[in-house]
Order: structure tokens, then sequence, then C-alpha cells
């Protein structure tokens, strides 16, 4: 049987409206041995409040919204959010995974009928989203500005920098077709040009592409093999034109190079294996969840610089 509020109550010794404002968490007028009175009767019948009810007293749910970009992430969803889950859990709070809205008034229909405590986003939010978070009073987190930018840029030089040393005098950029898929592909094209430049290399060619093998082969016969490296926008791109090299015949390494990103399970079943970059996906969203339990106090502020996200050169056989 379900226990109710009234159960804990009757348990305690308190009235029902002492269990409601102690267990969320607006309790500072009861007495210490009060409050943990009503605490253990709530552990000892495992009570737990109605979200309704607490969304309705305190103004906002004990959901914490994360937005997942329209990009393509493989199981590293599950990595990046599986440790969060367990963070936020910790703190009597509930993850809830949604797609990004397209438009502002599409956030500001899931705010509504949510009523989250915050939301979290693995790329910024736009101006107007943000007023309409601050205007209904809902924390925002999201990555600032200049780190994504910097890393996505350090992810296109690692790229370039590499295919350079093995030898290729010719890169290019492979990135998706669809832009709402492609939310990094600009910086990290700007990374392997800025290397390019550095090298005195011709600025690299850019294709786009989707992950279809018809598109791959259209894209590689553009690019007009061989001798030429290719920092493609991840490894399911990589892996479409490994496929459209092996059908026109480039020998990869030497006519074609590759290298792709994430480092899916995939990328390491390839024939060649792929060369790709790792990196440990869960750091961003840990530090942005350290950061928001903080702002709530329910965890002391985190010490030091947060989480570095160190790069790690996966090298295969198609470089």
């Amino acid at each position: 049987m379900i226990a109710k509020s009234e159960d804990v109550a009757r348990l305690a010794g308190v009235s029902r409206g002492a269990v409601s404002q102690i267990l969320n968490g607006r309790g500072e007028r009861f007495s210490a041995s009060t409050i943990e009175r009503v605490k253990e009767a709530a552990l000892e019948l495992d009570y737990q409040p109605s979200a309704a009810g607490r969304a309705l007293a305190m103004g906002s749910s004990d959901f914490v919204i994360a937005l997942i970009p329209n990009t393509t992430f493989g199981g590293n969803l599950q990595d990046i959010f599986g440790a969060a889950t367990e963070q936020l859990a910790e703190q009597g709070l509930t993850l809830v995974l949604r797609l990004a809205t397209t438009t502002t008034a599409a956030l500001g229909r899931l705010v509504t009928g949510m009523a989250p405590r915050a939301i979290l986003s693995l790329t910024p939010f736009s101006d107007e989203e943000r007023e309409l978070l601050e205007r209904r009073g809902v924390r925002a987190f999201e990555p600032h500005l200049a780190s994504e930018d910097q890393f996505d840029r350090e992810i296109g030089r690692l790229q370039a920098r590499h295919l350079i040393e093995r030898g290729s005098t010719r890169l290019a950029v492979a990135r998706l077709r669809d832009a709402r898929q492609d939310p990094f592909g600009q910086g990290r094209e700007d990374g392997v040009r800025e290397i390019c430049r550095q090298e005195g290399l011709a600025d690299p060619e850019v294709v786009h592409l989707g992950v279809d093998l018809d598109e791959a082969l259209a894209a590689l016969d553009r690019l007009s093999p061989p001798e030429i490296g290719i920092a493609c926008y991840n490894d399911d791109i990589a892996t479409c034109l490994l496929s459209a090299a092996r059908i026109r015949s480039f020998v990869v390494p030497g006519q074609v190079a590759l290298i792709g990103m994430d480092r899916t399970p995939l990328s390491q079943v390839t024939v060649p294996r792929l060369t790709t970059i790792s990196y440990d996906v869960t750091a961003p969203t840990k530090n942005m969840i350290a950061n928001f339990l903080s702002v709530l106090g329910r965890t002391p502020v985190p010490e030091g610089p947060p989480n570095a996200l160190a790069l790690e050169l996966e090298a295969g056989g198609t470089t």
C-alpha cells in the first residue's frame, strides 16, 4: 500500500501541513527534532511526495530537463546522461530528456507544461530563449560560447595536424548536409582551415553529405581523389566515405586518408579500422550539473577549474 502524507503525519505526531512544508524544504520554523521525526517517519513508510503537489507548493517541479541537440551522438548519449541522472537523483531531482525545441514558442510550452526546476542544454540558448527562461523564473545552464567554440576548433586542429603528419598535403572537411544535425561543424571546419594556413596549404575543400552511401560517393567524386586527407564531422560520415573509397577502388590511406570523431563502436570494426578522436563525454555534463546543484544550495560550490576536456587521438588504419 502506498503511504500518504497523512500516514507520515500520524506516525510523526504532526499535521499534514507540517509534513508538506518540511519535506518540501520549507520547514525553517520547525524545531530540529520535529524535522528529524518527520523525515524518519517518511523513510520508515517509504513515502514519496507527489510531484504535482510539490510543483504547486513551490512553483516548480522536481524535473530537470536536458535538451538534446538534433545531432548524431550515437551511444555517447547514454554515457553523457547516465551519470547525470544519478547525480540529480541523489538530490531528489528527476532528469527528463527532450529533443531541443525548434522555436522559442515551443520552449515556452515545454516550460509551462512541466514547470521544471532548471533546463540544461548542450548547445547555447538563443537570446530570445534566455529571456523567456529568465521571465519564467527557470534556471538555464548552457556551455559558454567561447569554451564551446574553442573545443570544436581544437577538434578540427587535431584532425588537420594528424592528417598532415601522415603525409596529406591537400585537406578537405566533410560535414553533415542537414545543418540542424551539424551544430559543431563550423568550429571544426575553422580549426582545420587554421592549421592549413599555418602550414602553408590551400584552404580545405568542404563537402556536405548525409549518412548515405550515394551521397558519400558523390561527395568523394567532388573532392577528386587521390591524394587527399578528409577531416570528418563524426565517425558516421567517415565510415560512409570509407565505403565510398573502397567502391571507387582508392587505396586507404594511401590515396584517401580519413579521420572521424567520437570513437563509436562501429569505428573500431571497420576495415581498415577508423582513425578517430575520443574524449570524456561525461565531463561537460558533470560540470554543468555540479554548478547547477551548487546554485540550488544542494551541494558545495565546486572547487578549482572545471575538468579539462582532453581529446585523445585513436590512430587506426585510415591515416
